[in-house]
């Protein structure tokens, strides 16, 4: 069992202008609070991993692969891994983000 504070969590990131802080992991999983604070773009990479964002406050858009999605809070969006994607049309967004680890293949 793993209990964490997500609330505090964000409020830390938004105090300084936003971040990412992973809460949890363990095999197979990643959990972490992805805050973003406009003027300051988005910037991931595609993912070696699928991910799922949940919207926890804000609104703004998830372009993936060159299609819009609206987002709000209560939004979810899944992301396959290696999709290129990014947020945008933001004030201050607010997310829990998802990673399904998959194992290292073996060659």
């Amino acid at each position: 069992m793993h209990a964490f504070e997500i609330a505090a969590v964000k409020q830390r990131l938004r105090e300084a202008g936003g971040g990412y802080e992973v809460v949890h992991e363990s095999a197979g999983l990643e959990l972490g609070v992805y805050v973003l604070v406009a003027p300051e773009p988005d910037r991931q990479q595609p993912h070696d991993d699928d991910e799922l964002y949940v919207v926890l406050e804000g609104t703004g858009v998830l372009q993936v692969e060159g299609e819009d999605v609206a987002v709000r809070e209560g939004t979810a969006v899944f992301v396959e891994a290696g999709a290129e994607h990014e947020f945008t049309a933001y004030e201050h967004l607010s997310v829990l983000v998802l990673f399904e680890r998959r194992p290292a293949e073996n060659p």
